[in-house]
């Protein structure tokens, strides 16, 4: 076990401010603590793993640096509001680099879609594409910005605790055709299947199916275009030493390397958390940054529950999971950008697969993040670091990754060296995968779930497990299983949504 800023290990003796504990320090964790750290109390965060950043972490093999998990920066001015509320600024602690493009988007047939804020360069490949679908475009981008006055502006940061709550947000959510899938909505306004595809796909990194995932989340595509798209010098986590930062200059304190075994509970009320080591840590609110299903079924697993019990939790539809390949080469492919989105040769049927049949397709579609397109001081000179990301059915699939994994890396790896990344094989000199196994058994996330509980509109807003615990008193949730989702501007939102559920330390007494 390990505490960042150690002289702080203890600091119960000597700090009355009522205590908060969070566990989990992924972003939304990190958030939580820097947003309650602001409103007074003495926080502490507890980790399962060595180091802060949960889905979030960066590990370094063979001089490579590799960040694990998300590597798409939108909406910057969410992690300003952290710096400021420290009396800081961003940029003191990290460098955020626009990129331009945003990403590629490569589709089967080698056509390429090269997605940026260039409205004039934007219209321009639309009509290489389908020059009869111009004037849907420009008609879809204004769809695109209502949905975020309503689904972004409108929700991110707002709690939804009652019915009564989420029946105030119905009138926007039936103005914009909330119950219509992103793919219908972007083919109502545009005809070609590529273009379609390239409109409609973003659901996949919050965790959705685009076939079904509300239509509201092609907000997407106006944030990127209104916000741009980021890269952090030294990888997302950047991001996340800029944070861990400020809770130490707040005085909080992070223990890593300790396991949460139960949420302790008297008269109703959560009271602390007892460690698998058996050490108890009394608190005056506890907020839950782990997986809600694996908070309500693990960690409150002797506390009767009268909304998430083990059958809801078990029956809530999750999302996919995910396959990544980490890799380096000793050489450097430059013809390749910094985010490349790769489309498989079917689209809705590889989804079905994906989410419904639960089935390991043949085919795939990839996303191929190279950084050191934007940053070579994440590999070795003259080398690349890459991950390459397949989406993958969850565990409920019974696929058997110990068996299944080389081989579905070794085509991955064939695909990328007849497309992208010719000679691969023959440059790659370090190697390393996750499979859903890993999302289950190191981040502890219910069913290998990459993004938790699915972002159906049956299953948002009022319909997820709440910030504010609907099973036990002053116990909060954070993160992906809670609302708004998954994503970095949502589970960064998911903190600002305490300061409007968790009372002022003030009022602790």
């Amino acid at each position: 076990m390990t505490a960042h800023d150690p002289s702080l290990a203890n600091p119960s003796s000597v700090d009355a401010r009522p205590h908060a504990i969070v566990i989990g320090a992924g972003f939304g964790g990190l958030a939580a603590a820097v947003r309650l750290g602001a409103r007074g109390y003495r926080v502490t965060i507890v980790e399962k793993l060595d180091e802060p950043g949960g889905r979030a972490s960066q590990f370094r093999q063979d001089g490579f640096t590799f960040d694990a998990g998300p590597t798409i920066i939108t909406a910057p001015f969410i992690f300003e509001e952290l710096w400021t509320l420290c009396g800081r600024k961003l940029s003191e602690d990290v460098e955020l680099v626009p990129l331009d493009p945003f990403y590629t988007v490569r589709f089967d047939d080698g056509r390429e879609f090269h997605v940026n804020s260039d409205d004039k360069e934007m219209e321009a490949q639309i009509v290489k594409f389908s020059p009869e679908d111009l004037a849907g475009y420009r008609r879809y981008l204004a769809e695109s910005e209502r949905c975020f006055r309503t689904g972004f502006t409108g929700m991110i940061d707002k709690p939804f605790p009652t019915l009564v709550s989420m029946a105030m947000a119905l009138p926007g959510l039936v103005m914009r055709r909330a119950e219509r899938s992103v793919y219908k909505l972007v083919s109502k306004f545009i005809k070609n299947e590529q273009l379609r595809q390239g409109l409609s796909f973003h659901p996949l990194f919050i965790g959705g199916n685009p076939m079904r995932s509300s239509g509201v989340l092609s907000l997407i595509s106006y944030l990127e275009r209104e916000y741009g798209v980021h890269y952090a010098v030294g990888g997302t986590y950047a991001l996340v030493k800029g944070i861990v930062g400020l809770i130490a200059g707040q005085g909080g304190v992070i223990r890593t390397g300790v396991e949460v075994s139960e949420i302790t509970v008297e008269q109703g009320r959560a009271t602390g958390v007892r460690l698998a080591s058996g050490e108890t840590i009394p608190a005056s609110i506890i907020v839950s940054n782990a997986d809600t299903g694996w908070t309500y079924t693990k960690l409150l697993a002797k506390h009767a529950r009268k909304r998430w019990t083990d059958a809801k939790v078990d029956r809530a539809k999750y999302s996919m999971s995910l396959f990544v390949w980490y890799f380096g080469t000793d050489r450097r492919y430059e013809d390749v950008g910094h985010h490349t989105v790769m489309m498989g040769p079917r689209y809705g049927e590889l989804l079905h697969d994906i989410f419904d049949a639960k089935r390991l397709a043949d085919d795939f579609s990839l996303y191929l993040y190279r950084p050191t397109a934007t940053d070579p001081t994440v590999a070795p000179e003259g080398c690349d670091t890459f991950y390459v990301l397949s989406p993958v059915p969850n565990l409920d699939s019974g696929i058997d990754w110990e068996t299944a994994a080389e081989p579905y890396r070794k085509k991955i790896q064939a695909h990328l060296e007849a497309t992208v990344l010719p000679g691969l094989g023959e440059h790659v000199v370090s190697s390393r995968i996750m499979t859903p196994v890993d999302f289950r058994d190191r981040l502890l996330s219910v069913k290998g779930a990459a993004f938790g509980i699915e972002p159906l509109i049956t299953q948002l807003a009022w319909f997820r497990p709440h910030n504010k615990s609907e099973e036990v008193e002053n116990l909060y949730m954070v993160g992906a299983g809670t609302h708004p989702g998954a994503g970095l501007p949502g589970v960064v939102s998911s903190a600002k949504i305490l300061d409007k559920v968790v009372p002022n330390a003030s009022a602790i007494v």
